[in-house]
């Protein structure tokens, strides 16, 4: 199936009984891979706890100067793994019940600016219907269009946006981290999170003793370039970790298809090492960990070729690249996407 061939109820794929989900489901739990791994996470978020308040302690240490830049950069890379935390947290990956890891999720949200609670339930919903038009809100994002249809719905300055999207891809990940300190600061004041004082109390503490500290300790305009550093450094990570997975895949529409080939065939993994695990925080492994969505992490590399097998014996696609070529995929996907919407102004043009 091509990448970009949207899915819908006249296609012809094969579906299969659920069964087949189930067979696999019962391979990987008989490999134990669905063992939580609690010291596992415990290291992890104590070393990240300690590279964090080393990067302030270093940030207060150096004072008014611009080699402030690099802590900058370093707590770009520290708040994305807190972040990726958070994440494995609200699939429940770290503990088997709720409480605990929506405690763990809402602190390591306190700590990076956001709101967990908002995050985790648009993203549920993403993974229960990936890359589907009406019902993933991961494909609902203004400023670009991911479906043919999206792009040929843009209308003045967004369709000028859709037409260069590819370009403008990078540069607007920017501002993801500012998107995602404000969505919950929104979520709190409409009363979208299920904690809304809590996390309200939490994201207005991060925002009063982040600025205070920058201020008190840098000038005015080391401070403000500081701030734009980190904020666009942090974006691009995050948004540079989740673009691979599914931008440029199968898209849906209509009604869905079986569990198993909703997961499979709307995602991508990227190839890589132990520093791709580290660096994407598991989200390389997008197809083993869109089925089984509480699995820890640190399992996610044992089940991929258990996964891929299973994909390849049953004659379902199994898509899995280099991080490069990801992003080319995804570049290319956007640029194709707005080649209908050039094309049209050049003709109009003429």
């Amino acid at each position: 199936m091509n990448e970009r061939t949207p899915v819908n109820e006249r296609t012809p794929v094969n579906e299969r009984t659920p069964g087949e989900y189930h067979t696999l489901l019962a391979e990987v739990r008989a490999a134990g891979l669905l063992r939580r791994r609690p010291g596992y996470y415990a290291t992890v978020m104590i070393a990240n706890l300690l590279v964090l308040a080393g990067a302030w302690v270093g940030f207060a240490f150096l004072g008014d100067t611009w080699w402030q830049l690099l802590i900058a950069a370093l707590l770009a890379v520290v708040f994305a793994q807190l972040a990726f935390i958070g994440h494995d947290a609200g699939h429940k990956q770290i503990f088997r019940t709720r409480r605990p890891n929506d405690a763990v999720g809402v602190l390591h949200g306190g700590l990076v600016g956001m709101s967990f609670q908002w995050w985790i339930d648009g993203h549920n919903r993403h993974h229960a219907n990936p890359n589907h038009e009406e019902r993933d809100p991961d494909l609902v994002i203004p400023a670009l269009a991911f479906t043919s249809r999206q792009a040929a719905a843009k209308q003045g300055f967004l369709r000028w946006m859709a037409k260069h999207q590819a370009i403008l891809f990078f540069p607007l990940l920017t501002l993801e981290g500012l998107s995602l300190h404000a969505a919950g600061f929104r979520a709190v004041w409409r009363g979208e999170t299920k904690m809304r004082r809590l996390e309200g109390a939490l994201l207005t503490a991060h925002l009063v003793a982040y600025l205070t500290a920058v201020f008190l300790v840098l000038s005015p305009g080391i401070a403000v370039v500081f701030i734009v550093v980190h904020q666009a450094l942090w974006g691009v990570y995050m948004g540079s970790s989740f673009a691979p997975n599914h931008k440029g895949m199968a898209t849906m529409t209509g009604r869905p298809l079986d569990f198993l080939r909703r997961q499979v065939l709307t995602s991508r993994n990227i190839r890589g090492g132990p520093v791709t695990d580290f660096v994407l925080g598991g989200l390389n492994y997008q197809i083993e960990h869109h089925l089984f969505p509480n699995m820890p992490r640190p399992h996610l590399r044992r089940a991929q070729p258990i996964v891929e097998r299973f994909c390849r014996s049953h004659d379902i696609p199994y898509v899995q690249t280099s991080l490069v070529r990801s992003y080319g995929q995804v570049l290319g996907h956007l640029h194709g996407l707005g080649a209908p919407l050039r094309a049209a102004d050049r003709a109009g043009r003429v």
